[in-house]
């Protein structure tokens, strides 16, 4: 059976910690989409981790993590992840790599500094991670497959020379930075087949017979829904569709073995980088929130940058849910709104002195403004409670409109960061 678990909001929901959660009954986990430039926060027996590429099972000694084709795969990055795991203890999980997986190469995270400088206040928020130049390579066809460093040296050499007449008159004349040498390319792809070789196979055909043998497989997303390049906030978006729908694509599979898609929901709202954020707070109320969230605050895995905060969405994340195709929810960092006398949740959105519940494209989407229902808060500590029916009344209140308002079961409640900080709850829906 194939799960997929993906977030439904601007990413950062805690979908690490889900499927590190999930993965102990599962056989196999897929990275499908996405590289490093986000990251998930997994605590566990061996300590705390960011994962930026590796997916978040790799901590049990079952499985089989697997970087999928849709991946930007930084193969330097990805080996000092895995050395990383094992000198803090983790033994050595067993890795595969798509052979049909392309490579981020330096120029593409050059090329991405470059541009967000260029465009100054108008950039994108991006990480600097490379993904908008890798993926676009990838889709104009001049990005470099697994599979073409174990090919003809003369073929690649040639693609090579190719690739650096196109970017050199970028560099040369857009950016005005030292222009890449051919020789010098070459080398680094050649280095990149030395430390990638061990771990290089045909995914999709290893996953075929998975299934057939009836393995268990979680499809690990990165990012959320409204952060897909489609139907997210454009142009404020990631590069690679972050749908389960596109789990079947980035990772070799047919797209109907997918069975479960559990879609990851914050209990309040927050985001990385730029676009339109409805429920979005500031000031003192924005601090407490952001310092009270996540482990330790939230602050993103990769950067650091502080997270923009908002009140639970309910028209984003029904949305969200939606062109994910959940068909179950898993609700997250419920424990850090124990602090709050009422609970805001943004129910509608106002357009001209009239209420819309459905989510709207972006040129509407900034001139939106939150319509909120409060809710009366628990003030009390959650943590440690494993029972739904031991919660607050009031905390199991927000919890049934949340779900009434996002209109998918909610069958999985966390409450602390820890894996097993977790409650399974019977859906009211």
């Amino acid at each position: 059976m194939v799960r997929a678990i993906v977030g439904a909001n601007w990413g950062d929901e805690g979908k690490g910690k889900i499927t590190d959660m999930l993965a102990e009954k599962s056989d196999i986990i897929i990275r499908f989409q996405g590289g490093s430039n986000a990251g998930h926060t997994i605590i566990n027996d061996y300590g705390k981790f960011a994962l930026h590429l590796l997916p978040s099972g790799v901590f049990y000694s079952h499985t089989t993590s697997i970087i999928g084709n849709g991946v930007a795969l930084n193969i330097p990055y990805l080996v000092k992840e895995i050395r990383s795991l094992e000198e803090k203890g983790v033994p050595t999980p067993k890795i595969l790599v798509s052979d049909r997986a392309q490579i981020m190469m330096p120029y593409h995270m050059l090329l991405d500094a470059c541009e967000e400088a260029r465009l100054a206040g108008r950039s994108f928020g991006s990480t600097k991670s490379g993904i908008a130049p890798f993926y676009s390579d990838k889709y104009a066809k001049i990005g470099f497959q697994v599979s073409e460093l174990f090919g003809d040296p003369d073929e690649l050499m040639d693609k090579v020379k190719n690739v650096c007449t196109l970017k050199n008159v970028l560099l040369e004349h857009l950016y005005h930075q030292p222009l890449l040498q051919p020789d010098e390319v070459f080398a680094e792809l050649m280095e990149y087949k030395k430390m990638i070789a061990p771990y290089v196979c045909d995914v999709s055909a290893y996953l075929h017979e998975a299934l057939k043998e009836g393995k268990n497989i979680l499809l690990e997303g990165q990012l959320g829904s409204l952060k897909d390049p489609d139907h997210g906030i454009y142009p404020m978006v990631t590069s690679s569709s972050t749908l389960a729908a596109y789990g079947a694509i980035g990772a070799g599979i047919p797209p109907y073995e997918i069975k479960n898609i559990t879609a990851v929901v914050k209990a309040y709202s927050s985001a990385v980088g730029a676009g339109a954020f409805v429920s979005e707070i500031f000031g003192d109320e924005a601090n407490e929130l952001r310092n009270r969230g996540g482990d330790g605050g939230e602050y993103g895995a990769t950067t650091g940058r502080p997270r923009r905060m908002g009140w639970f969405d309910a028209v984003a994340t029904r949305y969200g849910c939606r062109i994910q195709g959940a068909t179950e929810v898993a609700l997250t960092v419920l424990d850090v709104l124990g602090y709050l006398d009422e609970i805001p949740i943004c129910v509608g959105y106002e357009y001209d002195g009239r209420v819309e519940k459905e989510f709207p494209v972006t040129s509407r989407l900034s001139k939106a403004k939150p319509v909120y229902k409060k809710l009366p808060g628990w003030k009390c500590e959650i943590r440690g409670i494993r029972s739904y029916d031991e919660l607050p009344e009031n905390c199991r209140n927000y919890i049934n409109e949340i779900e009434k308002e996002i209109g998918v079961p909610i069958t999985l409640v966390s409450n602390g960061p820890g894996r097993n900080e977790i409650i399974e709850r019977t859906p009211l829906i």
